[in-house]
């Protein structure tokens, strides 16, 4: 029998398993368990959990072969580049095959779901302009007063039958393990656009909202760093407050614009014409507002105030409170 294949049949009866145990276990150094290891992980067959050197490896049980579905390769490859899935365990799926096991684990038909899945995300591609969502009209229904002149956001949070997009599963998770390599990787797939944004409506200055509950790692600071936008930087100063209230907590709209008028604070040291607000999600748009409100009563922008979030809802800015 084949190394590999011992070590197959080892993590598959014995699972959780660790490369020293399969040193012991096969007697050979741990150099060669890694090289066989790598093409393991490489050809799917195992998968890893942990970080080192506390590393375990896992049998991947396949699901039914891609091959045997007739799909097409639009479908199939807009599937491939837009779904995404955590594991209970904390793995990271993508693409097709991800798709796949994740139908057959909730007993749907994969070919039925595909073609749903796709016409979906088709459906609202088909409103986006310059890659955006534009979330103006939401806020104009939801506002007497609106400060801002416009609002995009990159992705829904999530959409009707499939739940969270990959956006929106990427930046709840990345948020709730304060993984620095998961907003590395969402401030890198979401540069472009912003870059875009900015050269569009000639930014010249950019403010970051700050978050609201306190935590070791910050997802809007990663972010910022991640993006390195290298333009002018407008401060907003999240006030702290002997009970600290996060706003997604607060589920009436009346309640998140009392919160945002209250504890979001724009510094006037600076003016400027354009200015672009960064957010992780539009909840209620409640801060957005205010803080656009700040800037235009201030001086702070004699232009444009522009609002751009990671995530939203179309449905009437429904308060997103996991994020």
């Amino acid at each position: 029998m084949k190394t590999s294949d011992k070590i197959i049949r080892y993590i598959k009866e014995g699972g959780g398993v660790s490369p020293k145990q399969l040193s012991d276990y096969l007697e050979i150094t741990p150099r060669a368990v890694f090289k066989h290891l790598r093409r393991l992980l490489a050809d799917g067959k195992v998968s890893k959990i942990g970080t080192p050197p506390k590393v375990f490896y896992n049998f991947v049980e396949k699901v039914k072969d891609e091959k045997d579905y007739q799909i097409s390769n639009s479908i199939k490859n807009l599937i491939e580049k837009r779904f995404i899935e955590i594991k209970p365990i904390g793995e990271i799926e993508e693409g097709w095959s991800a798709f796949a096991n994740w139908c057959e684990k909730r007993g749907l038909d994969v070919l039925k779901s595909a073609e749903d899945y796709a016409n979906i995300i088709k459906k609202y591609d088909a409103i986006r302009k310059d890659g955006l969502l534009d979330g103006m009209g939401k806020m104009k229904k939801t506002f007497s007063e609106v400060y801002l002149d416009y609002l995009f956001y990159l992705d829904f949070y999530s959409i009707e039958r499939f739940g969270k997009t990959k956006l929106g599963k990427t930046l709840l998770y990345a948020k709730q393990s304060q993984n620095k390599m998961m907003i590395r990787g969402l401030a890198k797939e979401i540069k472009p656009n912003i870059k875009n944004l900015i050269k569009k409506y000639k930014i010249d200055a950019v403010g970051f909202i700050p978050p609201t509950v306190k935590r070791e790692v910050q997802l809007m600071k990663e972010l910022e760093n991640g993006l390195d936008l290298q333009i002018s930087k407008i401060n907003i100063t999240k006030i702290k407050t002997s009970v600290v209230v996060p706003q997604k907590t607060l589920s009436k709209l009346d309640d998140r614009i009392e919160n945002a008028k209250a504890t979001f604070i724009v510094g006037k040291k600076a003016f400027y014409k354009n200015v672009l607000l960064i957010d992780d999600a539009v909840g209620s748009g409640a801060t957005f507002n205010e803080i656009a409100s700040q800037i235009k009563k201030k001086g702070v922008a004699s232009g444009k105030v522009i609002g751009i979030a990671i995530t939203g809802s179309m449905k009437g800015f429904d308060v997103i409170s996991e994020v």
